[in-house]
């Protein structure tokens, strides 16, 4: 039943929904507030920290349920929001000698933003002779396709059960927000090119700094899992009216430690903006803030790595625009001789310093700084997933 809220009649409802295959004894469950109903405005998901030890995302949902309940008690819910405030909770109970570990799943499964279903999976060939020149009707019939699709994942893990249930709530929204962090970064996004500019109200609410494109980012991240369908139906059928009709994207609430209150209420307010604009909420959203850039190629971002083990000292910080052959780190190995301790890390590309790390010590081949260029880079024509 809708909630009471304060005297008003509130259309948001507050679901648990258990997790299975978990060890004996345990129960684990994802909270799920629903605003709104079906209808023609359409249906926008946002979730929050499925890399569970990035916390900004959990405040930054909290602030925007707070605006989501006085919206809702004044009446101006207009489509249906779904938020998971918490999207991992398996992730949410890692802990080993006093650390957080909620990037990758203890038991083996890996990182918990890769290897998401491939729903396109045998999707053609249920659709064959199904579709039409009617795209209205078409997406109604793929999105029931799609719900079956993931109504027929198998589970046999604590894990499998967690992604059935977040691409069940999701797979059939017009917008899908997969909230993360970085480690120490400025505000960015991740969509699919073939979104590009249509998601740039939203980069420029939240004043993002960087906007990084691709159809093909691999690794099987969530919001792909939703989005990435519709591109291979496209494709499948050329002369049938196959919109991109899930805009998803991973959203990058910059870095690591910028969690308060403050910071949370302003990006909460972005992303109520940005439902806002695309008609989930009634109310006039102000005009648009000028964008802070232009969209990235994926394969214009470097990942530059550590070439051995050591401390870093950083030159830069995230922001500043440095070019090719500039000195971003020193790499100190402390067990070398003092004059020969130190090696320099170089950036191979003109660009934003968009993310660094927070964590100094750091083994051979591991990320120390993403930088974005403008020119696609050699050995990154397939655009790969920046997975650092």
């Amino acid at each position: 039943m809708a909630s009471d809220f304060q005297g008003y009649k509130m259309t948001r409802h507050t679901e648990r929904l258990a997790l299975s295959h978990g060890s004996p004894g345990t129960h684990r469950e994802v909270l799920v507030y629903r605003y709104g109903s079906d209808s023609p405005a359409g249906k926008a998901y946002l979730q929050a920290s499925i890399h569970a030890d990035e916390t900004p995302a959990l405040i930054a949902l909290h602030h925007l349920l707070c605006l989501l309940d006085e919206a809702d008690r004044d009446g101006m819910v207009r489509g249906e929001i779904v938020v998971v405030p918490y999207a991992n909770p398996v992730g949410l109970d890692q802990f080993a000698h006093g650390s957080h570990h909620g990037r990758y799943e203890l038991a083996g499964g890996g990182n918990f933003n890769r290897g998401w279903p491939d729903l396109a999976r045998g999707l053609a060939e249920q659709l064959e002779g199904n579709l039409t020149d009617d795209a209205g009707a078409n997406i109604v019939k793929i999105r029931e396709a799609l719900r079956e699709s993931v109504d027929s994942l198998p589970v046999t893990c604590e894990l499998d059960s967690l992604r059935r249930t977040l691409a069940g709530l999701a797979v059939d929204a017009d917008i899908v927000l997969d909230i993360h962090c970085d480690d120490d970064a400025l505000m960015h996004l991740y969509v699919l090119e073939t979104h590009w500019p249509e998601a740039g109200d939203l980069a420029a609410d939240l004043g993002c700094r960087a906007v990084l494109v691709s159809d093909d980012s691999g690794g099987g991240p969530f919001d792909e899992c939703c989005s990435t369908p519709w591109l291979r139906l496209r494709k499948a059928f050329p002369d049938k009216a196959v919109p991109a009709a899930c805009l998803g994207g991973t959203v990058e609430l910059r870095g690591q430690a910028d969690v308060s209150d403050e910071i949370a209420r302003s990006d909460a307010r972005a992303l109520f903006r940005t439902l806002q604009r695309r008609g989930f909420i009634s109310g006039d959203s102000a005009p648009l803030p000028k964008p802070l850039c232009e969209a990235t190629p994926l394969t214009a971002c470097e990942v530059l790595k550590a070439p051995a083990t050591g401390v870093l000292s950083y030159c830069v910080a995230p922001g500043e625009e440095v070019e090719k052959g500039e000195i971003v780190a020193w790499l100190i190995d402390p067990a070398a001789e003092p004059a020969h301790a130190r090696q320099a890390i170089h950036a191979g590309t003109d660009g934003l310093v968009l993310s660094r790390r927070m964590k100094k010590y750091v083994r051979a081949g591991w990320s120390v700084a993403k930088i974005v260029g403008s020119t696609p880079l050699q050995g990154r024509e397939s655009g790969a997933l920046l997975d650092t």
